[in-house]
């Protein structure tokens, strides 16, 4: 395939941006959306060319790393996948592709399509901790019994990866879905019980300060999440928050 490619440039976070044309050829449909990135840069660096910096890791679809925004949308045109799991296949020969960063106050550009998302990771800080009894031998696993339900949708928002694409999509930058989701993770467990209202009120409060927006209820962050994360998490954080703030 040959494809044109219109991607985000930009030498630094204090530096302006612009997008930049780019052909590519020879392109095959097995190629993972990430190898195809890498033959290009192995081309722009035979040019002498500065390689184009974009964020990866597992490239499994686990870590949530790497996050691009491609023709409007986070993780590209297919769903339940993230960019490394997409595949040259979704696109045909002759497509334009438009490849950005993340576009949040929240999540400054680093350079180029890199983006730093720290700010998530301050709201996983103020979240604190769980308190658990280490002293003597283990507990066991079966000593708190959990209904399935509650151990299910523990488990589900537990898959966050923390990508952003929830924030990406979001018309507000809200990072609602993400900060929810961790804090249904411990508020549907007994375990979490036990600091829930510090913990709820502490990432509400980090969120609000790493300047994300608020949330409008579109929906948009459920459909783009590469995860499924449902949009329950955000009711059950504002009822958490509620209870929390009336009992004070």
């Amino acid at each position: 395939m040959k494809l044109y490619l219109k991607i985000w440039r930009q030498k630094d976070a204090n530096s302006k941006g612009a997008m930049v044309d780019y052909t590519l050829d020879g392109v095959e449909s097995d190629m993972s959306f990430l190898e195809m990135l890498d033959v290009l840069n192995e081309e722009l660096i035979e040019k002498g060319e500065d390689p184009i910096e974009f964020d990866h890791d597992c490239r499994e679809g686990i870590c949530g790393t790497c996050s691009l925004m491609i023709n409007g949308r986070p993780h590209g045109p297919e769903s339940l996948i993230t960019v490394c799991q997409l595949h040259m296949r979704s696109f045909n020969d002759g497509d334009t592709i438009v490849i950005e960063p993340w576009r949040a106050k929240a999540f400054p550009v680093i350079k180029d399509l890199i983006v730093d998302r720290s700010s998530f990771d301050r709201i996983q800080q103020a979240g604190g901790y769980i308190s658990v009894n280490t002293s003597g031998n283990p507990v066991d696993a079966n000593a708190i019994p959990i209904e399935k339900d509650a151990a299910d949708a523990s488990f589900n928002a537990a898959t966050c990866i923390g990508c952003g694409a929830c924030v990406a999509a979001c018309k507000n930058a809200s990072a609602m879905l993400f900060t929810s989701a961790k804090v249904s993770q411990f508020a549907l467990l007994p375990q979490g019980r036990v600091e829930a209202a510090e913990r709820v009120q502490n990432m509400v409060r980090q969120m609000d300060i790493e300047g994300f927006g608020n949330c409008t209820n579109t929906g948009a962050c459920e459909v783009e999440c590469p995860k499924g994360i449902s949009l329950e998490n955000i009711a059950r954080m504002n009822r958490e928050y509620l209870s929390a703030i009336i009992k004070g």
